[in-house]
């Protein structure tokens, strides 16, 4: 359902960093983390950067923590805890139940009660992202769209149908660090790595807008929406923009990221419908 997905390389990259023998990585538009994972699980200490609040949330989840140095019963148990949450309608039902049509209204009550509740009593804690990621996934799997979130569907998708149920996240032994920031300005601090991936966005559709909601349920910040999608108001602000949606921006800044990667192997992956030719990468 992702753009950009990188599910059918995974196998290729982990074969990758196991023949390089690279005990440390970084991932700089890690995006779902789906490769920083396998790099974690490959034995490397990865760091994971991308500007996305999701994506840091999933980073600080699957990438920075070490399952083995925290209390999993915990986290066990505060899932059980919020799967027994009743809903309660609030501006995510409105937004993205009533005015629109992503989701079904008893699982966006149920939303709104749980986000507010990891709010109020997990704020601070070490439980606070992985249940915040937790909820993304289970509001994933009953959304009503194809994937991007720039329209919803006209009829009810199968999986609207079914209760939102969180389930514990598969934390990873290891430690790793998560970094919220553009790869532009990470590569220039980031210590030096034996292995850097990139892959960064390939044409002008934004992750910002495609993935708007994530974005909000993340930050909880209640903004003004506009549009039959309901993005966020600050969709349209300058420093919601990335150069890498940009054609002319988008090459120079691309080769910046390259050359001032510090790295003893770069992996590139990129589309062969993008702004730049191989040969030029």
């Amino acid at each position: 359902k992702y753009l950009g997905s990188k599910r059918t390389l995974v196998p290729l990259l982990n074969r990758i960093i196991k023949q390089s023998g690279a005990s440390t990585a970084s991932d700089l538009f890690t995006g779902t983390t789906r490769v920083a994972r396998g790099f974690k699980q490959a034995g490397a200490f990865v760091t994971a950067v991308d500007t996305a609040s999701y994506a840091h949330v999933f980073a600080k989840t699957f990438i920075e923590l070490d399952a083995s140095a925290v209390a999993m019963p915990e986290l066990t148990e505060a899932i059980g805890r919020l799967n027994g949450v009743l809903g309660k309608p609030g501006y995510f039902t409105e937004t993205y139940c009533v005015t629109s049509r992503y989701f079904q209204p008893a699982n966006g009550e149920r939303v709104d009660a749980i986000r507010d509740l990891i709010e109020s009593d997990y704020r601070g804690s070490w439980l606070y992202e992985p249940l915040i990621a937790s909820l993304l996934l289970a509001t994933d799997k009953v959304d009503s769209t194809t994937g991007m979130q720039m329209a919803y569907l006209k009829t009810w998708s199968k999986r609207s149908y079914n209760d939102i149920k969180l389930l514990v996240p598969d934390l990873l032994d290891g430690a790793g660090l998560a970094l919220q920031a553009d790869a532009l300005d990470a590569v220039k601090h980031l210590p030096e790595v034996q292995l850097a991936y990139l892959d960064p966005p390939y044409n002008q559709h934004r992750y910002f807008t495609n993935y708007h909601i994530w974005e909000t349920l993340v930050r909880w910040d209640n903004p003004e929406p506009y549009g039959v999608a309901r993005k966020r108001i600050d969709s349209r602000a300058p420093h919601t923009h990335s150069v890498f949606n940009k054609r002319k921006q988008m090459p120079p800044a691309f080769n910046d990221v390259i050359t001032k990667a510090k790295a003893k192997t770069v992996v590139v992956s990129y589309n062969n419908e993008s702004w730049v030719e191989p040969i030029d990468i």
